[in-house]
């Protein structure tokens, strides 16, 4: 499968004003996905087949690393894995107009400085917003899971809820909506580093999560990935 190369130029200004500061990605996943698109998209074709130990290798990084940030930007919808195996990953790129979590303009490069209407300033804010700043931001976050936590589904009490950072700071993890959630003393203490989508497996083989609890606080954890679940 091939595509049309892409306005280089245009591409760049897409990833550095809109794409990094929208998904709120990391360094590692910044990396990734610019070494991805560079053997994609760039030279003319949309799927491609890699190695994350090679990657991993020509990066820099920690293949575990690596790996992790392919399982968020498929999450994110920056990508698309079709097929894993023995042989590596097989994967689908998506620029950054296609991304439906960020759905640029023609005019990238203005979208957050410039944006007129009054919704499209306020998303912009959201978007760069600290809410690990201050307890009213905090407390939006808690407001957003309706005193359940994210990950157990359990009712908490206000004196025993925590703000967790699903991809941890250790892991470049930011303090966007996006990365946040409000959670049980338990699950905070429990799931550690340990990645969310591990730690929600962990749960239901503990009996915590039925099957179809567990289905949807994957989904739950692609939504937030994707901007879809946004405090009041």
């Amino acid at each position: 499968m091939r595509s049309e190369k892409l306005n280089a130029k245009l591409l760049w200004i897409q990833f550095e004003d809109v794409l990094t500061p929208a998904l709120g990605l990391t360094i590692k996943e910044r990396a990734v996905y610019c070494h991805l698109l560079r053997h994609s998209l760039v030279v003319g074709r949309a799927r491609l087949q890699f190695a994350v130990t090679a990657m991993a290798r020509t990066l820099s990084i920690g293949p575990g690393a690596a790996r992790d940030a392919v399982r968020r930007l498929d999450e994110l919808g920056a990508l698309r894995v079709l097929k894993r195996g023995k042989t590596g990953h097989f994967v689908e790129m998506r620029s950054p107009e296609k991304i439906r979590a960020v759905r640029p303009s023609k005019n990238a490069a203005s979208i957050l400085a410039g944006a007129e209407a009054e919704g499209d300033r306020a998303a912009a804010t959201l978007e760069v917003t600290d809410f690990w700043k201050s307890w009213t931001l905090r407390k939006a976050i808690h407001a957003r899971e309706r005193g359940f936590c994210f990950y157990c589904l359990r009712r908490t009490l206000t004196n025993v809820r925590c703000i967790d950072h699903v991809v941890p700071r250790v892991r470049s993890g930011r303090n966007s909506y996006r990365n946040l959630v409000s959670c049980c003393i338990q699950c905070n203490t429990y799931k550690g580093e340990r990645p969310a989508r591990d730690f929600l497996r962990k749960l239901y083989r503990q009996g915590r999560l039925t099957a179809k609890e567990l289905d949807g606080r994957l989904r739950a954890l692609k939504e937030l990935a994707a901007g879809k679940l946004r405090p009041s």
